[in-house]
């Protein structure tokens, strides 16, 4: 039986999130909608973390959004809460709300329903800024497959977690 809540993979990515941002003194923070938490939850699995992880925003409904990271309303009507300007202000927003050095943030369509043509079940929106950072964030828009099967949602948010714990590596 693994040490850890999670599965391994997970886990051992954290591990190595944990092990390489102490190394390079970074802070992080994440911004989560989708995957509710898992993202936060596989770092401090990790012995140490709290050396890394600053704190996780678990911002599920548009509500939460707004008033936990500042993201504007307009962007939610405009683009919707599952779009690359919705996660870059998710990400600002944590940035700005904690002592990080770099925020991840993360939104989608876990399914089995929620989707639609645009953007349907398996959707993810991923998002990471760096504090004192010129530019543009870097934003991604992924697809995912397995939405619509049996453990379809879990699918998903696994593999979401683990794109958002890739994303936080230096």
């Amino acid at each position: 039986m693994s040490n850890y809540l999670l599965e391994d993979e997970i886990s051992e990515l954290a591990a190595r999130v944990v092990e390489e941002n102490a190394k390079a003194g970074r802070m992080v923070v994440t911004a989560e909608s989708c995957t509710g938490g898992l993202v936060a939850g596989a770092i401090t699995e990790i012995a140490g973390s709290s050396v890394v992880l600053d704190r996780g925003f678990v911002t599920y409904s548009n509500d939460a959004k707004m008033e936990m990271l500042g993201v504007a309303q307009d962007i939610i009507e405009t683009f919707g809460a599952v779009s690359i300007a919705c996660v870059w202000s998710m990400a600002q927003g944590a940035l700005e709300r904690s002592n990080a050095d770099v925020a991840v943030a993360v939104s989608g369509v876990a399914g089995p329903g929620g989707g639609t043509q645009l953007k349907p079940v398996g959707t993810v929106v991923f998002a990471r800024v760096y504090r004192n950072q010129k530019g543009e964030p870097e934003g991604e828009l992924k697809h995912f497959e397995g939405g619509d099967g049996p453990g379809g949602r879990a699918a998903i948010r696994r593999q979401a977690t683990l794109c958002a714990l890739e994303l936080l590596l230096p």
